[in-house]
Parts: C-alpha cells; structure tokens; sequence
C-alpha cells in the first residue's frame, strides 16, 4: 500500500522523498531518476546560466519522465543577482506545478509563482523564517536542520527539535531536511509530524547523479566527522566536505583579526567555480563542495529505483515495528 501523507496526495508522488535542490547535481538526469522511481525528482534553476537555458532542461526533463518533477528556485545574497523573475516566468510558462523556494526575501517570486497555482514548498532552517513564509501562503515548509548540507542557518537547532518545534507551531504541512537516507530516518520524520523528508547528498551517491564516480566514492568512504562549517564569522555558515581546500577555508578564517571578508581572502577559497569543476573530474580537494553529515550513513552507489524501493520498505518495517511496541490491556 503506498504511503498517503498531506505530500504525497497533494504532489501525485508515490513515495513522500523529496530531492534536494542541489547545484550542479540538478540535472535533468537526476530529477527524473528520482521521479521515475516514485518520489519528486527536483531541477536546479540556477545551475542553468540562463532562465532560457533552464526552459531547455526543463522540456529535456520531460522526455525523460511523465512523472511530476519541480524546480528548485534559490535566492542568494549576490553583487549582480540573477533575474528571478525571468527564471519563474519560464517556471510558469513551462508548466512546472511544484517549485522549491529557499534563500532570501523570497516574497515577490512566491507571489508570482503562487499566481500561475503552483504548489511552493519554502526551505527555512528556523520556525521564526517558516512563520514568515507561511504568511507568504507557501503550501509546504522543508524544515532544514542543522545537520544538512550547505547553508545551515547560523541558529544551531537539529532536527529533532526543530521537527517537533514545527509540529507544535505550524499551521501549514511541513516535510524534514538534512540528515535522512534511509527508511528509518523517513519513519523517524513522520512519526515527529513531517509529511515526508527531502535529500540532497545521499542522490548525490547514487548511479544516476550526473558526478564523477570519485566523488561518490568519497562520500561512501566518509564517516559523520567528515564535514567542515565555514564563514560562521560572517553568518553566511556552510556546511562543506572536509577536504584540502574546506580545511584550509576554516585556517584562515581563524587566522583573520579584521573581520573583513574580502581582506581575509577566504574568498577565493571557497569558490564555487572550483567545487563544480570537483563534480567533472572527480579530484574531491580540488574546490569546496557541500555534503551534509548524513555521509556517515551512505554505504553504497545504487540506482535511484533500488534506493527508492528499499527505503519504502525500511520506512514500512519500522513504522509496523514501532506500532507493535504498545499493546493495549484486554479489558476484562
């Protein structure tokens, strides 16, 4: 019997896992993998350069899947930031049905995506930031821990407080993010009151992730340690992989007296140019790139169907587990 939660009913999805808008991982390779395997598969907006090169991957998507996918919309702090009208309009013209909203002041791209009835699920790493959302009319929340990959927030809070903190407070279904990989972790997030969880760096070790197979080795070799969280000194703190160049990011950033950014030169360190230029040749210190401490729970490359499938059933187990733990009384 497939599961039936407020996501699943309301997405078409088999299965309530949800794919991370992940940069440079984003491909229409990977979303429709994972759509076609029974959850919601998720493109990348920004890994296309152009909102016109988005609308190509998008109808690429399509020919590789008739499953529902979305579109992962960030908004990031930027000198010359990206035109996100122009990337929701193609969104809206393309017939994308479910975007995935996260970054800063995201108001105005809500109001235009919620206008063409477009299902949003916002990513929040607080409850103060999910209740700001909620009044935006945002349908879903994905409640980010602080153990995910990535911008972690600058509160510290993990996920089983914040599950239930969300649960507690929040007037709108919410899904959990950072930390899950397996069934057990899906069956954990239900039963704190999620609607399903979201993943970002177990696809990353999986055969359809469009990254070369040493990254993937990496992350299967790691152990939970293996993350480093650097630019906390400028409450911009991400959650990397601990290689050569992330380590040598939280030297400096020690090292700097000024507080100053740009004099620190941890800039140039934590380039994204460099992390993408990771995910194609397969060097793992060459650039930094994000993995959240779920890489102590990934021990294998399968496909997206054979992890889909196993989690299911995993999730299925314990929940049948756990409900056989409370026997009431006979009554006499």
């Amino acid at each position: 019997m497939p599961f039936n939660t407020a996501l699943t009913r309301a997405l078409g999805i088999k299965i309530p896992v949800v794919q991370g808008g992940m940069q440079w991982v984003g491909y229409a390779e990977m979303a429709a993998a994972v759509s076609n395997a029974g959850g919601l598969g998720l493109l990348t907006a920004l890994t296309q350069p152009t909102p016109e090169d988005l609308r190509k991957e998008i109808r690429r998507c399509k020919t590789m899947t008739s499953k529902p996918f979305g579109v992962n919309l960030t908004l990031l702090p930027a000198m010359v930031p990206p035109d996100y009208p122009a990337y929701a309009r193609v969104i809206i013209e393309e017939g994308i049905k479910i975007v995935e909203t996260a970054g800063n002041s995201p108001g105005p791209v809500i109001k235009q995506l919620k206008a063409a009835n477009i299902i949003i699920l916002h990513k929040c790493t607080t409850i103060r930031h999910a209740q700001s959302a909620v009044k935006l009319g945002v349908d879903f929340l994905s409640i980010d821990g602080f153990e995910c990959a990535g911008h972690v927030g600058e509160s510290d809070i993990t996920n089983f407080i914040l599950l239930s903190k969300a649960r507690q407070t929040l007037k709108v279904p919410f899904i959990a993010s950072g930390g899950f990989a397996d069934g057990q972790g899906l069956a954990a997030a239900l039963a704190l009151g999620a609607e399903g969880i979201n993943m970002g760096t177990r696809f990353m070790a999986t055969v359809e992730a469009p990254i070369h197979q040493n990254i993937k080795q990496a992350i299967v070799d790691a152990d939970e340690h293996d993350t480093e969280l650097v630019l906390r000194k400028w409450r911009n703190t991400s959650r990397l992989f601990s290689n050569k160049v992330a380590k040598e990011a939280v030297r400096i950033e020690k090292a700097d007296t000024t507080g100053d950014f740009g004099k620190s030169g941890i800039g140039a360190v934590v380039s994204g140019k460099r992390g993408r230029e990771v995910f194609i040749n397969g060097d793992k210190d060459y650039g930094v790139w994000t993995a959240g401490q779920v890489i102590g729970l990934i021990n294998d490359v399968p496909t997206c169907e054979a992890l889909l499938t196993r989690i299911e059933k995993e999730a299925v187990e314990t929940l049948s587990k756990a409900s056989a733990l409370y026997a009431p009384e006979s009554k006499l």
